[in-house]
């Protein structure tokens, strides 16, 4: 249920809601929508953008949906299909709202206390109290600055959201020459959305030794629109006063060519936009750089959550609205008996494999709620080679990857073995992720 007290001495308001969720997007929605079908479960979602629905909605190709929904719609169709589902359901969605910081006290250890977090809005300073917070502020890529790339700062250089932003929801113009940092699937997005404002993309460029997505995607790509793809190649410099006019690439035997382009995308390159959970305390991990959760998406800090590409960077849309609407029962029981589990085991991997998520496992109940675990690689995996889990030198299972792997595209684990981490051995290490080819 939702409760307004009386306006503070100081002017801010004071709420109380059962379950706050930070972040409008795909999971924090699916997730409100189910948790207000519930009845009698108070659910309010925040978010600083003026629109509901993330990423997707300034995504115009179709595609979205196909999987959690069973039917192809484009980005802001499935941004409104979620946005009206929690609305219907009985959520509050409230666009233009800022969290600012939690208001309970500095973080301790173990974490306790009241759940409070301050927001600013156009109505105002409010301080909302819940009794379970679910963060799904999901992820952005990193811009030049992050990515330390040296140069001019010259107009015309995009993150692969800005340029959408910049195309979809503001019809800006752009330049005539583009390049585009990267060779994933957002790459080849971004390669889309330039072609169709009818800009020339002049080349992509990636680091790896190959690109990172379907043959079709990527012949379709070289092929029907005559983009080349620069392997072992990275940014060396920008060049330009005012507007950008050329990009300085290095190639990975030292070699040195310069591009003329006007416009430059970086693409990928995701991290986790984890600031709230930070001012939080709640734990990080240390691979993915997203909140470390366990199976049921708990935190280590009692009551709050995490859900949707804040845990690790970017994967599909359908992807982090299913884990919206499995975190939901695990929320419902928090609201029921408010147990936080005693004992974690850390689930780490080994290279070349990058990340796992969920990285904890609760040893009262190991089960994971989505049904498995997403992992990345640094390096391609060949077909057949096999990801070995471990325990204290004990294995607990072993799975093939028929197809091999490939870097920035999902890999995923089965969660079959989670049985086998029996509480009795609270004191056996971590779990460890190995691959054996």
């Amino acid at each position: 249920m939702t409760h307004e007290q009386p306006t503070s001495p100081t002017g801010r308001r004071e709420r109380a809601v059962d379950v706050l969720v930070v972040g409008a997007g795909p999971a924090g929605l699916a997730l409100a929508s189910r948790l207000a079908a519930t009845g009698g479960v108070g659910v309010e979602v925040v978010d600083r953008e003026d629109e509901p629905g993330g990423v997707p909605r300034h995504c115009l190709h179709a595609g979205f949906g196909t999987r959690d929904l069973r039917r192809p719609m484009t980005g802001p169709a499935y941004a409104l299909h979620w946005a009206d589902a929690a609305v219907r359901a009985g959520a509050t969605l409230r666009t233009g709202v800022t969290v600012t910081g939690w208001s309970d006290g500095p973080p301790t250890d173990p974490p306790t206390g009241p759940l409070a977090v301050d927001v600013t809005s156009p109505a105002g300073l409010e301080r909302i109290t819940a009794r379970a917070v679910v963060l799904a502020t999901g992820a952005r890529e990193r811009p030049r600055s992050a990515r330390l790339v040296p140069g001019t700062r010259p107009a015309g250089v995009f993150t692969t959201g800005e340029l959408q932003r910049t195309v979809r929801l503001h019809h800006r113009p752009l330049g005539r020459r583009a390049l585009v940092v990267g060779a994933e699937s957002v790459s080849y997005s971004a390669a889309r959305t330039l072609r169709e404002a009818g800009v020339e993309v002049v080349a992509m460029v990636t680091e790896l030794p190959h690109h990172q997505v379907s043959p079709a995607t990527a012949l379709d790509a070289r092929l029907r629109h005559g983009v080349p793809l620069l392997v072992g190649t990275r940014v060396g410099e920008l060049l330009g006063r005012g507007r950008l006019s050329g990009v300085v690439l290095r190639r990975a035997d030292g070699r040195s060519t310069t591009v003329a382009c006007d416009t430059v995308v970086f693409t990928g390159d995701w991290i986790p936009d984890h600031e709230l959970a930070r001012l939080g305390g709640v734990t990080l991990d240390r691979a993915t750089r997203g909140p470390a959760v366990d199976g049921a998406f708990r935190t280590d800090r009692a009551g709050v959550f995490a859900v949707g590409n804040l845990l690790r960077g970017i994967e599909p849309a359908g992807t982090a609205a299913r884990e919206g609407l499995l975190a939901a029962g695990p929320v419902l029981r928090h609201l029921t008996d408010g147990a936080a589990p005693a004992t974690r085991v850390p689930v780490q991997v080994e290279a070349p494999l990058r990340w796992i998520t969920p990285s904890r496992l609760d040893l009262a109940d190991p089960r994971v709620a989505t049904g498995g675990f997403i992992l990345r690689t640094e390096t391609r995996l060949a077909p057949w080679s096999s990801l070995v889990v471990s325990r204290a030198g004990s294995e607990l299972h072993r799975q093939r990857l028929v197809r091999g792997a490939t870097p920035n595209r999902t890999l995923r684990l089965s969660a079959t073995w989670t049985a086998r981490v029996r509480a009795e051995d609270r004191d056996a290490g971590p779990v460890r992720i190995s691959v054996e080819h």
